[in-house]
């Protein structure tokens, strides 16, 4: 079907029309000034993990000097177990994730189930939230297949994605998670509740090792020995 030259010229005038339009112009605007805080709030974010990581023990020390005495004792308690913590639960989630991430995604691969890399980062993605992240995936993967692949694939993926939480709860969480702060699935259930309520999807996410960072500056605000030791060196300098 061909456009002939008054059509084509009604075509461009409504284009025109609507470029020129107010309309455009603020939706425009507004699309340039958002994408314009995301780069500002990323660039922000990277360099002041920059000097986060770089000074972080000047930053600490800086930190420390209005305390003395047992104020100070406690402050560096508090330095010392609350990275320690953090540092353990956020290695052992991301290990967890990738396992998750990477056997359900071979299993989907196998299956033939379309979508199955972006379902498998999905399933690392949604591993970082307690409790609920890994079933939310597997009712998503499960869904995909049975669209795609049949209900009798779908049952499949079920079982799968049913086994592999198994193997998370009962043999990867007690040997991976070891070093980090356990909380009761009713205190990590408030976390989640609260967090996704105050900060959507980024608040579940941060819910729980805030909530572990904060039980472990509680445990140790009046008892050294809670302080949890710092994870061993695999490779130690030789002299």
């Amino acid at each position: 079907m061909s456009l002939d030259a008054a059509q084509f010229d009604a075509a461009r005038a409504a284009v025109l029309g609507f470029v020129t339009s107010a309309e455009f112009g603020s939706g425009a605007l507004a699309g340039v000034s958002a994408a314009a805080e995301v780069l500002t709030g990323v660039a922000l974010v990277v360099v002041i993990l920059f000097f986060f990581l770089k000074d972080a023990a000047a930053i600490w020390a800086f930190l420390l000097m209005p305390f003395r005495g047992a104020a100070l004792e406690r402050a560096r308690r508090i330095g010392k177990t609350a990275p320690t913590v953090l540092g353990q639960y956020v290695r052992g989630t991301a290990t967890i994730a990738l396992f998750d991430g990477v056997v359900i995604g071979a299993s989907l691969a196998i299956l033939q189930v379309p979508l199955a890399l972006p379902l498998a980062a999905i399933v690392f993605l949604t591993a970082f939230i307690p409790l609920i992240g890994a079933t939310i995936a597997g009712i998503l993967a499960a869904l995909v297949a049975l669209v795609f692949n049949g209900p009798i694939v779908a049952l499949i993926v079920v079982i799968i994605v049913v086994v592999v939480n198994q193997l998370e709860g009962d043999l990867l969480n007690p040997i991976v998670m070891a070093g980090a702060l356990k909380l009761h699935p009713l205190v990590i259930l408030v976390a989640l509740t609260a967090g996704t309520v105050l900060g959507g999807i980024a608040g579940a996410v941060l819910a729980v090792p805030l909530v572990a960072v904060a039980w472990s500056i509680v445990r140790v605000w009046d008892h050294p020995a809670a302080v949890p030791p710092k994870p061993a060196r695999r490779f130690a300098r030789r002299p």
